[in-house]
């Protein structure tokens, strides 16, 4: 077997498997019970010091 073919087949198959799995992980990670505080701050960061506009206080 020349090295396409085995890289091939490897992507064809476990890679797939890798992928999906980092996926879930993924997910898993953002939806995890603790991270709700944190996406609530991160989430409120564009409405912060909104007591001028942009490009005034500088």
């Amino acid at each position: 077997m020349d090295t396409y073919t085995i890289l091939r087949h490897f992507a064809d198959s476990w890679f797939l498997l890798l992928m999906f799995g980092f996926f879930l992980a993924a997910v898993g990670f953002a939806f995890r019970p603790g991270a709700r505080k944190i996406h609530d701050d991160v989430a409120s960061i564009p409405l912060r010091n909104d007591d001028f506009p942009a490009g005034k206080g500088d």
